[in-house]
């Protein structure tokens, strides 16, 4: 039977995403467009958690389950987002798991948290749920007192599957729903919203796939430039 471990993660960095992500090209095996690695990027949240477990139960084979995902150039911040990581036909099923939090935390561009058992209901569960995020939202212009008193009361848009994931989710026209916008400095907004809102662009607007967006209703072109999320309402 698999093993089952929570926790909580934080990303301190910008360049790494979730998980494993193959080589779009190979699909793994090794490739020219890969540099013959088998995948896109050099590690993930996913293989460092997973490394250092995979040691210890001398498990060949793990599946690392998230509520929901960040962006590869967005940091996970607050208190982190919960995981469940599956360990397939380990060896070893009685672990020390402070220790082994603390041999995962040597790796300063993550942190656990909370490691304990867990089971596959958990997953169920983690995978179902949909929970409130709330982003700081880092602008390439300012925002005046006025922009921000027309993007204040913003409370509800109407999504299409954003030009950037069309490859990978089904073209769809969505409603999201926008919780609270505050604004923390001249150019970055708190965004909080709706699981499965596109938040990128709701800044943008991405090319009028989403309406309405900040950048429609203060009349700029406005980019996201960077990206973190600080909070995953799940208590």
């Amino acid at each position: 039977n698999s093993l089952y471990i929570k926790g909580r993660y934080n990303k301190y960095v910008r360049d790494i995403p979730q998980t494993k992500w193959y080589c779009r090209k190979c699909r793994g095996k090794g490739c020219s467009y890969c540099n013959f690695k088998g995948k896109m990027y050099e590690t993930s949240v996913e293989e460092i958690i997973g490394g250092v477990i995979l040691k210890y139960t001398k498990a060949e084979e793990e599946k690392f389950h998230g509520a929901g995902r960040e962006d590869i150039d967005a940091r996970m911040l607050g208190d982190g987002r919960p995981f469940v990581i599956e360990i397939q036909k380990p060896k070893i099923r009685k672990l020390d798991l402070k220790k082994i939090q603390s041999e995962i935390n040597k790796d300063n561009r993550i942190k656990v948290t909370e490691l304990e058992y867990s089971n596959k209901r958990e997953v169920i569960e983690l995978k179902r749920g949909k929970f409130k995020k709330t982003y700081l939202v880092y602008l390439d212009q300012d925002i005046s007192d006025e922009d921000f008193e027309r993007i204040k009361y913003l409370r509800e848009i109407s999504q299409r599957t954003p030009k950037r994931v069309q490859h990978r989710r089904a073209d769809k026209i969505r409603i999201r729903k926008i919780y609270k916008v505050e604004r923390e400095n001249s150019n970055c907004l708190k965004i909080c919203c709706e699981s499965g809102l596109y938040v990128k662009e709701l800044i943008t607007g991405d090319d009028g796939r989403t309406v309405p967006s900040v950048s429609s209703i203060v009349q700029k072109d406005l980019e996201c430039i960077a990206l973190d999320v600080i909070k995953i309402h799940d208590r």
